[in-house]
């Protein structure tokens, strides 16, 4: 492992650890801290090592105004998808980037199955909220010690990934989410709006026809 010039003279406390790591998150992966790792993608791609989706080329760039565009993006790769010309670049099939999607928007509503992170983490990261709402966010991490790397990625039949992301994107168009949120606390609904929207424009860039 990699140390710090002043790490060779005495081991950090976990307490100086956890804010030095915080210190250095970009605000737009969510604590996601440490590189996607090479774990083995099973259910849904057999037995191989996992796309290091940093690195994909060829992703498509989005940017979502309204929940209007999100859902539009993906009507429009409906048709593709069932007539076999749209391509999943990443390590997840197009019902499973729906699926995903879907299920951080319920958690926005219904709850994060997840501890919330150490109080620091959540000190530090706050004022970078706008940064995080606003601004792309980044492909190739992960949520520490979360297996996977992150929640609500189950394989799913196209039909089902559609009527999950209508379901759930719907409800975001009629209800504004009164949880706070696990990083920022209260959001007003324009914010939640843009976390969702941002989510989407990550997830669906790795969708493109052929």
């Amino acid at each position: 492992m990699r140390r710090d010039v002043n790490e060779s003279h005495y081991e950090q406390s976990p307490r100086r650890e956890r804010i030095g790591r915080a210190a250095r998150l970009a605000p737009d992966t969510l604590l996601a801290s440490r590189p996607e790792s090479r774990f083995r993608i099973i259910s849904c791609m057999g037995d191989r090592e996992a796309i290091r989706t940093a690195k994909v080329q060829g992703r498509r760039t989005l940017h979502f105004n309204r929940i209007e565009d999100a859902l539009a993006d993906v009507n429009a790769l409906e048709g593709p998808t069932r007539a076999g010309t749209a391509r999943c670049l990443g390590n997840w099939t197009f019902g499973q980037i729906l699926g995903h999607l879907a299920a951080w928007v319920d958690y926005s509503f219904d709850g994060v199955p997840m501890k919330k992170p150490p109080f620091i983490i959540r000190l530090i990261l706050r004022p970078m909220k706008r940064r995080f709402l606003y601004k792309p966010m980044s492909a190739g991490s992960n949520i520490p010690r979360v297996p996977g790397g992150t929640l609500g990625f189950e394989p799913l039949p196209v039909e089902d990934g559609l009527a999950r992301f209508r379901s759930a994107f719907g409800r975001l168009q009629r209800e504004t989410p009164a949880l706070p949120h696990l990083i920022f606390g209260p959001l007003t609904r324009d914010e939640w709006v843009n976390q969702h929207l941002r989510h989407a424009e990550l997830h669906l860039s790795f969708v493109r026809t052929v």
